[in-house]
């Protein structure tokens, strides 16, 4: 269940950051991930504006991933030796 849990958390935040960045779903006026990388892509010189969210999601995603995968290491009998 923890496993399931883990990646279960990274594929929400993968999928709320991609409908709030086609500004589908949650309020116009809440501030999330996908609605900070929409505006960013508006304004080519400031880079930073969509570097700091797309690194955010990626580092987020990856740790629940690691989190799934090391729970999976550790709690499946059968990938013991």
């Amino acid at each position: 269940m923890l496993i399931a849990i883990a990646f279960g958390v990274a594929s929400a935040i993968l999928t709320e950051s991609f409908l709030s960045f086609l500004s589908v779903g949650v309020s116009a006026e809440q501030v999330t991930w996908g609605s900070l990388l929409n505006l960013a892509r508006g304004n080519f010189q400031a880079w930073w504006l969509a570097l700091f969210p797309g690194v955010a999601i990626f580092i987020t995603v990856t740790i629940f991933n690691l989190i799934g995968e090391g729970l999976t290491d550790a709690l499946d009998p059968r990938l013991k030796h």
